[in-house]
């Protein structure tokens, strides 16, 4: 099979090096010009992109994208591990009120690797250039899509995969290729991996198809983020390779551990809150982690390799392209962010997209050439293995959103949600495995994306060991903030 991929970040290029190994024949084509550079450190040095602004964020190989790599990409990965990428045994992130540190089994299921989002990009580029059937066209805009001479008729609602199509029929366009600014680039199936600003219901609106279905949560979140490097000898106040996020009352501040000795600072605001956008300017940015004496300490031991980085505009989206259980057209699936978007502090967005590359391989393998069959088998894939994050997601960010502008703002207070006897919740977890060493697993299981949050959030287990801890803990851990007046201070360091 022809397959053509519109874009060629992250979810592009593990799209097309699964489906090349898979013995299709992969055109994957990029906008912007992403020509691997030579070195780990000068792809850093240019990574920041207007067209992808979460590039130079934080990021980090969750549980579920290293277990796939190892599996399903091994030689990637080892690439990744020889670029300086650094494994997080799981007793790296324990905290130190977590009095049971001892090693369980499953805990290397839970690791996750430390990188810059620029080393990971640089090492799948270089393993593209390398794949013979895949090839990279860069600096090409994509225009719209090719489909046959007149609508293809697909099967309406379907209960199942390949089950009988009910009686009603859904005309719906099949897309045969896609229209660039260097031409027709016929295919045999269309993959949009152009990311959270995909353009692909422009596309569907030209060829005449319904849009697809559409979910949206608010984030509210800004990002201002900084990459620093650890100085040699310097004593360090922790671990390198810890991921350190503190949700203060008025702002977010988190320390990723990266590659090569590198570290990504983080300051993340309401995006409505106006204050914070002087945090822009480097001693501002400087000034506000300083209340906060978990990142002073490292500030002490590191200089600066970037300026401050800022990004709003985010939101938690889902995009399928099955609608009312039909297709909105065949020969057309998406993946990774064109798919799911997230809030970036959770680091999801690397496992969302090596896991719609994956599910894209499996469902061409197992359903052969149809594509009206494709198209419902990863849109049920969508649902098991995209949607329920989303979901969580949304979830989370609604409750820590409400707080903050009832802090800062003085809006009404968000009531507490329903207590459910058999359940606990994300906010519930995080405090639990503070003390906790199955509540702690639990939380890092949903972090790493390992299982679907609402099966850990049922299960028997967790759900009894969270509501002990809280029960002799309460609120958890006091969290050393700024006072108003302090912060206030801060943002005017200027």
């Amino acid at each position: 099979m022809r397959i053509a991929i519109a874009g060629g970040s992250a979810a592009g290029l593990f799209a097309a090096l699964l489906l090349a190994r898979a013995g299709h024949d992969v055109v994957v084509l990029e906008r912007d010009r992403l020509e691997p550079a030579a070195d780990v450190e000068s792809a850093a040095a240019v990574a920041f992109r207007p067209s992808a602004p979460q590039i130079v964020q934080p990021h980090l190989i969750m549980a579920r994208c290293r277990q796939l790599l190892i599996e399903r990409l091994p030689d990637v990965y080892a690439g990744m591990l020889a670029a300086g990428m650094a494994e997080a045994p799981l007793r790296t992130q324990m905290p130190d009120t977590l009095a049971d540190t001892a090693s369980r089994p499953g805990d290397e299921d839970l690791m996750p690797v430390m990188t810059r989002r620029s080393t990971v990009d640089w090492v799948l580029g270089r393993a593209a250039v390398a794949e013979p059937r895949v090839e990279v066209r860069y600096g090409v805009k994509v225009a719209g899509l090719l489909t046959a001479v007149g609508p293809r008729s697909a099967a309406g609602p379907r209960s199942a995969v390949g089950s009988r199509p009910a009686t009603g029929m859904v005309r719906v366009p099949h897309v045969t290729g896609l229209r660039t600014d260097r031409g027709d680039l016929p295919a045999d199936l269309v993959v949009d991996a152009t990311g959270r600003r995909s353009p692909v219901d422009d596309w569907l609106a030209q060829i005449g198809a319904r849009p697809t279905a559409t979910w949206f949560a608010e984030c509210g979140i800004a990002y201002y983020s900084r990459h620093y490097r650890i100085r040699q000898a310097a004593e360090l106040p922790g671990l390198p390779v810890t991921r350190t996020v503190i949700a203060l009352d008025e702002f977010l501040a988190g320390k990723w551990g990266a590659d090569n000795g590198a570290v990504q600072l983080v300051v993340a605001p309401l995006a409505a809150d106006r204050r914070f956008r002087t945090a822009r300017d480097p001693a501002i940015f400087t000034a506000v982690l300083r209340t906060v004496p978990a990142y002073a300490g490292w500030l002490d031991v590191m200089d600066p390799i970037t300026d401050v980085f800022p990004m709003g505009g985010l939101h938690n989206t889902l995009r399928r392209l099955v609608a009312d259980g039909s297709p909105v057209a065949t020969g057309l699936l998406a993946i990774g962010d064109s798919v799911c978007t997230t809030n970036p502090t959770l680091g999801r967005g690397l496992a969302l997209a090596l896991t719609g590359a994956a599910d894209l391989a499996d469902t061409l393998a197992e359903y052969g050439d149809d594509p009206a069959v494709h198209a419902l088998a990863m849109d049920q894939l969508v649902a098991a293995h995209v949607a329920p994050f989303y979901q969580d997601q949304a979830a989370i960010d609604a409750a820590r959103l409400a707080m903050m502008r009832h802090t800062i703002f003085g809006e009404p207070a968000a009531l507490p949600p329903p207590a459910v006897a058999d359940r606990v919740s994300y906010p519930q977890l995080r405090v639990a495995g503070c003390y906790d060493p199955v509540a702690f697993r639990a939380f890092w299981t949903i972090n790493g994306m390992v299982r679907p949050p609402d099966e850990v959030y049922t299960d028997p287990e967790v759900v009894a060991c969270t509501r002990d801890a809280l029960s002799r803990h309460g609120s958890g851990p006091p969290v050393v903030q700024p006072t108003r007046a302090q912060l206030l201070a801060a943002l005017g360091a200027a």
